[in-house]
């Protein structure tokens, strides 16, 4: 069985209401990780089962995904393109300005991408 790469977007959610030991701003990079990753493999799978994308399943894919949507649906590589680069500044830089909204910002996107793509 296929994973739901949704299931993804509902644990970037739920980070957000995590208390613990774990600090705000770990599961804040999490879920905005989760978001791009639920919202790129949704979107990658899609264009592959319906709109002929053929992923390399390397690195690359992330760029060319992108630039498969700019052709004909601009709004999902926008949104693609953004929870990238959110995504990056959350995995690499250890100081990230405006972290605390992030992830409900990357929540929304990701949301965007599912529903543009039903």
């Amino acid at each position: 069985m296929s994973f739901k790469w949704k299931e993804y977007l509902d644990l970037a959610r739920f980070l957000l209401q995590v208390q613990g030991d774990v600090s705000h701003e770990a599961s804040w990079r999490c879920a905005v990780s989760r978001a791009y990753y639920a919202a790129f493999c949704h979107a990658r799978n899609y264009a592959r089962d319906r709109l002929g994308y053929q992923p390399a399943g390397g690195a690359q894919d992330h760029s060319s995904l992108v630039a498969h949507y700019r052709s004909n649906q601009s709004e999902i590589a926008d949104w693609l393109d953004e929870l990238r680069s959110w995504r990056n500044l959350c995995d690499y830089r250890d100081n990230v300005y405006g972290i605390d909204r992030m992830p409900q910002l990357a929540i929304f996107s990701a949301q965007q991408v599912f529903d543009g793509l039903e």
